[in-house]
């Protein structure tokens, strides 16, 4: 039987990650050849990787990079089975490194096809199953290309990507501060302009009989009742929507017998309360549409308009989960 040193089995465990007795057993079965250690520890992966082919990788981490010049960015997802691993430093790690692989692929496919220090991504995570004893896959991959891309990671849970059409000025701060805002919010569309006529008006039947269902129980035990909104979306209020909203509102005016000289001034806010009463679909699920996170009386629209002529063009969310 070949000695195996203190350094051999240092270094496999540098190049590998396994501990130090799956070194040393990995490198007395193979007789001290370092490429043969390896492969007998990727078919250990493989044995662990069958048995737990069944298991759930719900846990693990959410990674996002960007190139160096800010053009493209990606973001993954590695899971694992379990919160602790998807804590570890090691695991975190690989993350990050499987991630820097990620931003030269255009695919999950592609991304488990390529390189790995020598062996696919796909090869590594096997392997690296058998090191960790846990399930190990790629559970997202998003990527953006565009002018300019920002990226933003909240504690390794959620990562998120925004493209835009030119760099401003600002381009650090208004990137980082609507990435944190696609990552906090989860908008799911840019704007209410790309939801389908037939969703949103599926999706208005359905949240109106939730109110006024809601209002049933409310009734009964004598509170507020919730507002219940004609629409849901901009998409809906057309101009006759928000010309007889305006003309409803001068009636109530008038109901109220409040001068009608004053009306210009009361107007803009009885109309931008209609407007905000039904766009909830929008202020929840349109990134553009939504309420700006560190600053509630503007819109993210607004804020973006803020920082001169760059455009959102585009965003990415992964979630960990």
């Amino acid at each position: 039987m070949a000695k195996i040193s203190a350094a051999e089995v240092n270094k496999l465990r540098k190049a590998t990650g396994a501990g130090m007795m799956d070194c040393k057993n990995a490198l007395v079965e193979a007789e001290g050849d370092f490429d043969k250690a390896i492969e007998v520890l990727r078919k250990k992966g493989q044995k662990v990787a069958a048995k737990r082919a069944d298991r759930d990788s719900s846990e693990g981490a959410a990674i996002a990079k960007v190139n160096g010049d800010n053009t493209v960015g990606v973001a993954i997802v590695l899971g694992c089975e379990t919160d602790f691993v998807g804590k570890n430093e090691n695991f975190v790690a690989l993350a990050n490194d499987i991630a820097a692989i990620a931003l030269e692929q255009d695919s999950k496919d592609a991304l488990l096809a390529a390189d790995f220090g020598g062996m696919t991504v796909a090869d590594k995570l096997i392997e690296q199953t058998g090191v960790i004893g846990e399930k190990l896959e790629i559970n997202a991959f998003e990527r953006v290309e565009a002018p300019y891309v920002s990226a933003y990671v909240h504690i390794n849970k959620i990562a998120a990507l925004v493209g835009f059409s030119s760099k401003v000025a600002t381009a650090d701060e208004l990137g980082k501060d609507l990435a944190m805002q696609v990552a906090s919010m989860g908008a799911t569309t840019l704007s209410y302009k790309d939801f389908d006529p037939a969703f949103v008006a599926s999706e208005t039947e359905a949240r109106i009989a939730a109110i006024e269902k809601d209002n049933e129980e409310l009734g009964r035990l004598g509170k507020t009742l919730k507002n219940v909104p004609q629409y849901i979306s901009m998409s809906q209020l057309t101009e006759e929507v928000l010309a007889k909203a305006e003309a409803d509102a001068k009636a109530e005016l008038a109901a109220e017998g409040k001068p009608e000289k004053i009306w210009d001034k009361i107007l803009p806010g009885k109309m931008d309360r209609f407007v905000s009463d039904n766009t909830t679909l929008d202020q929840e699920q349109c990134l553009l549409d939504q309420n700006f996170i560190k600053n509630e009386k503007i819109n993210v629209a607004k804020y973006v308009e803020s920082h001169g002529d760059a455009q959102v063009t585009g965003f990415k969310r992964v979630t960990v989960g």
